[in-house]
């Protein structure tokens, strides 16, 4: 959107007060200014200053003293500019405000490499470049809880009044329980040019799943999982409930996943997954074969946090191992049946609580990787994958981190500086919760040992 549509908008909608001018770091938070509207014209049209390092701080806002970008530099800016998108209503806060997406850029003009959609676009740009086209669609689940109590809980009905209990899956009355939330995000999203298909009620009490529609513009689709995931937060506490993405919010229920499907297009427009079969062609082995082979080094991007790994457990309704099948859902990589001109691949690992932007690259690079190398994977599985002895995705957070540092699949989709500095945020984190002590702990050991 030029900025002078974006002051258009901005004029049919004499409400917003305020503007939320945000980049999303690479834990896929918002961070960012609030600005009046009056400099509306001057962001849209030039943007603005931020550091650098914004990008890269931990899950609290902290900066890791180690980062180069913070004091071996000076912690300098950069520029944060409108990602084109314009601006996006926000009307859940009492005063209503707009969102203003940014992504940043050096000083010298060049793309920030630590900025998470600019990677994405980087790996885009590869495939531009082979005369390939991804066509990308991401689901999403979370749950709706009840927001007092410092633990999640799962909500009351607005229309019985009762807590929900037991899985509701595929549940049309539990959908229909919550319709005002859901009309509301259907709303907001239709307003934003976010183009959502089906909503289901999922296996946990209060779970949803959104699909969003599949494009062919990679970074549209990754802007749209981010906004979708504000956008549910902001309505859920509209409606008086709030929202969670976070991996595993309830123990003893499934988890929260961000499933990624997509297919590649020639130059001709042919989708080159599609042999007119379920079996898929030669160029989607090779593909299946570079997610396998990457899916280790960056289990960090899919399972960020240190929740994030009570999600992967086996017979969780995660996938753990490394492994692919033709219509299996216990198989991190799935080829779903149906017409073949659909053929497509979903992968299955990443968490709701992972950065869309980072997901879609590992993904779409692996994948771009491995159509290079033109190998072709081990034997699908059959059956039940958590059966099998099968190599692991990173079951544990220093693992996980461990192996994106020194990883040999991650060097052609994510610069080094990337890297090195989400490698030390995520040290810094794991070392934040490793210094506290849980009641459950205190409480377990304090008179008995």
């Amino acid at each position: 959107m030029a900025p002078e549509q974006a002051l258009e908008w901005l004029a049919d909608h004499p409400e917003i007060e305020s503007l939320r001018a945000a980049v999303v770091d690479l834990n896929g938070v918002w961070r960012g200014k609030r600005l009046p509207v009056k400099q509306a014209e001057k962001m849209l049209r030039e943007g603005g200053r931020m550091p650098v390092s914004i990008s890269c701080v931990d899950i609290w806002g902290t900066d890791s003293p180690d980062n180069p970008l913070v004091f071996e530099s000076g912690d300098g800016d950069g520029f944060a500019r409108p990602t084109g998108r314009g601006l996006l209503a926000n009307d859940w806060l009492e005063r209503p405000s707009a969102l203003l997406p940014l992504w940043m850029w050096l000083e010298d003009g060049s793309p920030s490499p630590v900025d998470p959609r600019q990677i994405l676009a980087a790996v885009v740009a590869r495939y531009k470049e082979a005369a390939l086209t991804p066509v990308c669609a991401m689901e999403l689940e979370f749950y709706l809880t009840d927001p007092a109590g410092p633990l999640p809980k799962a909500p009351v009905s607005p229309l019985t009044g009762r807590r929900l209990e037991g899985d509701g899956v595929l549940s049309i009355d539990e959908l229909d329980q919550f319709e005002a939330v859901f009309a509301d995000i259907y709303d907001a999203c239709e307003a934003a040019d976010i183009h959502i298909d089906a909503a289901i009620a999922e296996n946990g009490a209060g779970q949803f799943e959104v699909n969003l529609m599949h494009g062919d513009d990679p970074l549209k689709i990754a802007d749209d999982a981010a906004f979708f995931k504000r956008f549910v937060k902001g309505i859920a506490r509209k409606h008086g409930f709030a929202a969670s993405f976070m991996a595993k919010p309830f123990v003893d229920l499934a988890g929260n996943g961000l499933h990624v499907h997509f297919s590649v297009l020639d130059g001709a427009g042919n989708n080159i997954f599609d042999n007119g079969g379920a079996g898929g062609t030669p160029a989607m082995r090779p593909a299946v074969n570079g997610l396998l082979e990457a899916m280790p080094d960056c289990g960090l991007v899919f399972a960020p946090h240190l929740n994030s790994y009570r999600r992967l457990a086996p017979g969780a309704h995660a996938p753990t191992g490394v492994c692919w099948g033709y219509e299996n859902r216990t198989a991190a990589v799935r080829i779903p049946g149906g017409p073949g001109k659909s053929r497509r691949i979903e992968h299955r690992v990443a968490g709701a609580d992972a950065n869309p932007y980072l997901v879609l690259a590992a993904v779409l690079g692996a994948a771009l990787d491995g159509m290079a190398k033109a190998q072709d994977p081990v034997a699908p599985i059959t059956g039940d994958a958590y059966a099998l002895d099968l190599d692991q995705i990173p079951s544990d957070w220093s693992h996980a981190i461990d192996l994106f540092a020194s990883g040999r699949t991650t060097t052609n989709i994510f610069p080094e500086l990337m890297r090195d500095v989400f490698t030390l945020t995520k040290r810094q984190e794991l070392r934040g919760f490793a210094a506290r002590m849980d009641a459950f702990e205190v409480a377990t050991y304090l008179e008995v040992v």
